[in-house]
């Protein structure tokens, strides 16, 4: 009985999951309702294709055109046309070649062997992409159901011209959104939080006086470092989002906003930038809880630590400035850098002339300096690299 009860509710949580994806896709714009309609459009163009390939064609062939319509209906238009050109490239191989060798030299068992290894081979060329071992199938179906027969290769072909047409027409009537501005905010809001995040680094390691809670700033840095990688994840996420709203751009029939050439280039450059600052910024995270776990960090100066957090804090200014919907203000970037750069010379200088400084703490600032030196320069290239952009 508890066995049952654990099937249905997982079948009640599957079917909630799946209401709930329907019901965003319906009431507002994004991934779930792109899904929906892409569905919607194969569901209808796999249907005209078999019921035109069932009226125009004999039976035996019909089942290729719905299977090419769903073939050609992809997540954007240009990966639409790609795999359906390749797919025609392939089909046409596949039938050619069970034509020739069944005119050549026979139905023969070890004609079909031979098939096989020629289709295997030409299914290998890297153009086809991943449509490659449709040569073999193809090529199966009109050996073996058609006997390699010009009639039927060229019902079989008329079958997968249809499928094309529908799913294309399906695809070019009702084509997949543009979310630039969607991609653009998801890069600005990930930004947004590596700033709180920076906030609250440069709080922890700044607020060690005597009667300071050490426990909830260790804890903090704990959560941060864990945090991180969520965000090392999210960009990954986003990336992808961006790549395939980039591919979606291309060939589109969907009027763009303006800026759109310039938006997702500059979305996936402070993406880049993203990535490697936040690599660095969990390199201070870790060297800032192992210090907090031994004690390390009590025995660092407060003045490096009262002039490393403000060092983290505008090094955080520039970063939303790189990440941010608008364009870049190149001139207010540079003002920040410059004063983060004013900011590290003085950490540094500090780090150099303060007195009774242990080993372990001088190699502790020698490891927060080395990361905040490359989270700037990481910030000096994602300037030099997004104005081009801009």
């Amino acid at each position: 009985m508890s066995e049952w009860g654990e099937v249905t509710g997982s079948a009640k949580k599957a079917l909630c999951g799946v209401a709930g994806y329907v019901r965003r896709g319906i009431t507002s714009a994004g991934s779930e309702r792109d899904d929906l309609l892409l569905h919607g459009k194969t569901v209808v163009a796999a249907m005209g294709a078999w019921m035109l390939a069932r009226h125009f064609l004999p039976v035996a062939v019909a089942t290729f055109a719905p299977f090419t319509a769903m073939v050609t209906l992809q997540a954007t238009v240009y990966r639409s046309l790609r795999d359906c050109a390749q797919y025609l490239v392939a089909m046409t191989a596949g039938a050619a070649l069970a034509a020739t060798l069944a005119a050549a030299i026979g139905i023969h068992g070890w004609t079909f062997g031979l098939l096989t290894l020629i289709a295997l081979a030409i299914g290998r060329f890297r153009p086809l992409g991943r449509h490659g071992t449709q040569v073999a199938v193809v090529g199966f179906f009109a050996f073996s159901s058609g006997h390699g027969r010009i009639d039927y290769i060229g019902h079989l072909v008329a079958s997968v011209a249809i499928g094309a047409v529908c799913g294309l027409s399906a695809h070019l009537a009702l084509a997949p959104a543009r979310h630039t501005r969607h991609r653009q905010e998801a890069v600005a809001a990930l930004y947004s939080q590596i700033h709180e995040g920076v906030g609250r680094l440069a709080e922890a390691s700044a607020a060690q006086t005597a009667d300071h809670d050490h426990d909830h700033d260790h804890d903090q840095v704990r959560r941060l470092r864990g945090e991180w990688r969520t965000l090392a994840s999210e960009a990954d996420r986003i990336r992808q989002a961006v790549d395939t709203e980039r591919e979606n751009s291309r060939l589109n029939p969907r009027r763009s906003v303006d800026g759109t050439g310039e938006a997702l280039p500059r979305a996936h450059t402070a993406l880049d930038v993203a990535q490697r600052c936040l690599g660095h910024l969990r390199s201070i995270s870790r060297s800032l809880d192992y210090a907090m776990d031994s004690g390390e960090l009590a025995a660092v100066p407060a003045s490096f630590r009262l002039a490393y957090a403000p060092l983290l804090r505008t090094a955080a200014t520039a970063m939303q400035q790189v990440g941010q919907a608008a364009r870049t203000d190149t001139s207010l970037l540079n003002e920040v850098l410059e004063r983060a750069s004013t900011e590290l010379d003085r950490a540094q200088h500090v780090a150099l002339t303060a007195q009774g400084t242990s080993a372990a703490a001088s190699a502790l600032q020698g490891t927060l300096l080395t990361d905040a030196g490359r989270l700037m320069e990481e910030l000096r290239h994602g300037r030099r690299t997004l104005a081009p952009a801009d």
